[in-house]
């Protein structure tokens, strides 16, 4: 017989062990389990090995809001997020309720019964748990495959090819030359840190470029604070004053473009060679925000480029040489290694197949309810984080709003729930972000509406009203 909880959470990375966390606070007598694909938890923070691997949003903000990050390192290690990550599954108890090894490859509901019957891939055989609310919190991207073009004679090449996603722990570099292939969050952290490590050199090759902002390294404010109020205190006002920036410089940017991309070329300029060709490498076609703006800890990337340790080439890729890339311009690239930081391959609900009553559902013909549940798919939730903002302020009010959910499932004796989609709200994209990863695959997702409560806002100051305080008889949910 099937082991039978009252939530079961898919994935136990940030999302998941957050997701538990909410339940062990907030709902206590909850039965739960965590079902993770891999043979530990982490997630993104266990999977990611590649050298400098970091947040890319302050920590103070990334970082639960129930349980403080401390100290005031601003953009964090990878190694110290999955200590964090772990210490909060350690501190409620999460880490007990972990089944690994799990690939969960269908979800089926049966409205008979009003449970879900989740299938799982454990070494070849197929297990399965049934619950009464399933919450998947497994990301937006496929952790087996990382993307990459079909390059021009790759296979010539001599050298080593890999992807940051898929990072050799025996990979030697030092005394090397390095092609870093991309433009994004991961390049600019890996060449900084590469060439720290000892590479001879490291060269950051950009079809375009792309918005890179310096920040502190560490956060002043919180500092200061932690010494006269306490860690706790100092905490949430450091959270809510990156909040409160974050969202300005957002709305700044799609407010006032111009002034935007005027203000980080100038501290582009200022950190950068005198001469430097600023308009050729950090210059972008689109509009600030409309892709994710990459931050960099103190400038460490303007900082390896001006000692002549890195550099960046705006070209695009005509072929692999054995030794190298001939660019399309004519020139030539050498290299002994070649990283390709080339993107994710987006995947929803981590791959698994969901089926409502023996019949599956196409993900691209839903319509998201508060980017968190599914119109026509009971008993339900998905975790989400922003894209222009940290991950986690998202999946703690998804947290807050499961809870309330099933609190009042508890409270009326009901059994189901589930959003019903108002079919005279006209649909778009879920995602409306250029990003290269975003646009390939943006047709397999839900959908998003034009009206709330099935419009995405990006906007936490906004949600967090909104999810808050929204009443759960909304005239959307359906309670039976």
């Amino acid at each position: 017989m099937s082991e039978h909880v009252d939530v079961l959470i898919i994935g136990a990375g940030l999302s998941g062990i957050g997701a538990a966390a909410h339940l062990v606070k907030d709902l206590p007598g909850t039965s739960y389990a965590l079902l993770e694909r891999r043979a530990v938890s982490g997630g993104t923070w266990d999977l990611f090995r590649y050298p400098g691997v970091r947040s890319d949003s302050d920590m103070h903000t990334l970082g639960y809001r129930f349980r403080p990050w401390r100290g005031d390192t601003a953009l964090a290690d990878g190694a110290s997020i999955l200590d964090y990550v772990r210490d909060t599954a350690r501190e409620y108890g999460v880490d007990r309720h972990v089944r690994y090894g799990h690939r969960v490859t269908t979800c089926s509901w049966d409205s008979q019964t009003a449970r879900w019957t989740v299938t799982s891939d454990v070494d070849g055989e197929q297990r399965t748990m049934t619950a009464d609310f399933l919450w998947s919190c497994s990301g937006y991207y496929d952790y087996d495959q990382g993307y990459t073009p079909d390059f021009e004679g790759q296979e010539r090449f001599r050298g080593q090819v890999v992807h940051p996603q898929h990072w050799p722990e025996d990979l030697d570099y030092a005394g090397k030359r390095v092609v870093v292939i991309g433009s994004g969050a991961t390049a600019v952290t890996l060449v900084p840190a590469m060439a720290r490590a000892g590479a001879a050199h490291v060269t950051m090759l950009q079809r375009s470029p792309t918005y890179v902002l310096s920040v502190p390294g560490k956060d002043a404010v919180k500092r200061r604070l932690t010494k006269v109020v306490g860690e706790g205190p100092s905490y949430a006002v450091t959270r809510w004053k990156n909040i409160v920036l974050q969202s300005a410089l957002f709305k700044v940017s799609k407010s006032r473009p111009a002034l935007v991309r005027k203000v980080v070329r100038k501290t582009n300029v200022a950190m950068l060679p005198p001469g430097y060709a600023v308009d050729t490498h950090f210059n972008p076609a689109y509009d600030p925000w409309d892709q994710r703006m990459c931050l960099v800890p103190d400038g460490d990337l303007f900082a390896a480029i001006k000692d002549g340790t890195a550099s960046v080439v705006t070209d695009r890729i005509a072929t692999f040489t054995e030794t190298g890339l001939d660019l399309a311009s004519g020139d030539r690239l050498e290299a002994d290694v070649v990283v390709t930081a080339t993107g994710l391959n987006l995947q929803v609900f981590g791959g698994a197949e969901l089926v409502i009553d023996g019949e599956a559902v196409k993900p691209h013909e839903t319509m998201a309810y508060r980017a968190m549940m599914l119109s026509g798919v009971p008993n339900f939730a998905f975790t989400i984080g922003y894209t222009n903002a940290s991950w986690t302020l998202k999946a703690d009010l998804v947290g807050e709003y499961v809870v309330r959910v099933l609190k009042r499932l508890r409270a009326t004796g009901t059994h189901t729930v589930v959003p019903v989609r108002d079919e005279s709200v006209a649909e778009v994209p879920l995602m409306d972000f250029d990003s290269g990863y975003v646009q390939r695959l943006v047709h397999t997702l839900p959908r998003q509406g034009t009206e709330e409560p099935w419009s995405l806002k990006q906007s936490y100051l906004h949600d967090a009203v909104r999810i808050r305080t929204a009443k759960l008889d909304d005239g959307v949910l359906t309670w039976s």
